[in-house]
């Protein structure tokens, strides 16, 4: 029978793929958008006089971003390590979709990838011009310099739907990947080709991807929602008859772009510590924004919360970028 051995969860941002100097790029964006903070929205300068006693001029030199992008590259070195360590045959990546693949059209709260293989590729010339200053300068974590074709997981996927059907998940299936040729991204949303990339290191196992709706209104799912589907593949893994170890991650979050330590801290604490209830009540208006992708976490730790594993947090690391406090926190842990 399958049985869950590894359970990792990851942030996947650009931040984690560009220079300490490159972080800066997106000091403009930050200034022009509103941003979401402890459940309401502020402007850049509202942000900024909001928390002008933290002293973030401090953090965001660029010898201290030097330091904080090293810590993070030992926290990625360190998920890439575990994983060559556990050698899992086959894994389920919690992750979210942000226009790459589904557009407003239709647009489901989950979506579950039954094709026996999806596809990767680099973007052309005319997509790569497209892409927004400091994203462009990350896309090498994101898609490899050669066309490529992952395996998936048809067989567990079919055993989703069957499932799913009578505990009252009613998914979206998905055989292929579209080209809609109206995003910048193509291909394999960038919440899994990060894993693939830069903890499995290219090395793919066969994959069930499992799509959720973070970002977009109007039905983002609640962080209740998300644990009980999580705990629902964690019930379909054990109903798997096939003899595997299987990984489940959840990929995304931190707080960004406005970071919040207090209540990252207290999400990472929750883990550890098995704390369903915390898990279940984080407000809508907290999953705002990047923050929303905490939601794959949190499905993640539906699935494992249940088996006897164990593990730690490997690294917390608030990356900021400017005195209103924006900027993307980067965190790394995983159970075994």
């Amino acid at each position: 029978m399958a049985k869950i051995t590894l359970g990792l969860w990851s942030t996947h941002g650009p931040i984690l793929n560009t220079t300490p100097e490159e972080w800066m790029l997106r000091v403009p964006h930050d200034h022009k958008i509103k941003h979401w903070f402890r459940n309401r929205e502020y402007t850049f300068e509202q942000l900024a006089d909001l928390r002008k006693d933290e002293n973030f001029a401090a953090q965001i030199t660029l010898e201290e971003r030097t330091r904080r992008h090293a810590i993070c590259q030992r926290g990625v070195a360190k998920l890439a390590e575990i994983w060559k360590q556990e050698k899992p045959d086959v894994c389920v990546i919690m992750g979210n979709d942000q226009r790459e693949l589904i557009q407003d059209s239709m647009q489901p709260m989950f979506t579950i990838y039954h094709g026996a293989d999806f596809w990767q590729k680099p973007a052309d010339h005319e997509r790569t011009s497209r892409l927004p200053v400091g994203i462009k300068e990350s896309e090498w974590a994101y898609r490899p310099p050669e066309p490529v074709v992952w395996p998936g997981l048809p067989d567990l996927a079919d055993l989703v739907f069957e499932m799913g059907a009578d505990a009252g998940f009613d998914f979206a299936a998905s055989k292929s990947w579209p080209d809609t040729g109206q995003h910048h991204h193509i291909g394999t949303p960038h919440a899994f080709s990060w894993i693939i990339r830069r903890v499995m290191e290219d090395n793919a196992v066969p994959i069930l991807p499992i799509i959720t709706n973070t970002f977009f209104a109007p039905n983002q799912p609640t962080s209740k929602r998300c644990f009980e589907m999580g705990e629902f593949i964690g019930k379909v893994i054990k109903a798997w008859k096939r003899d595997v170890k299987v990984a489940v991650i959840g990929s995304g979050g931190l707080t960004h772009f406005t970071i919040d330590e207090d209540f990252d801290n207290a999400l990472m604490k929750a883990l550890a510590t098995r704390d369903k209830k915390f898990l279940c009540t984080v407000p809508q208006t907290t999953l705002m924004q990047g923050t929303s992708e905490i939601r794959n976490w949190i499905a993640a730790a539906g699935a494992m919360f249940d088996t006897d594993l164990k593990g730690e947090t490997i690294g917390y690391v608030p990356c900021y970028r400017t005195v209103a406090g924006t900027g993307t926190a980067q965190g790394f842990a995983y159970w075994k």
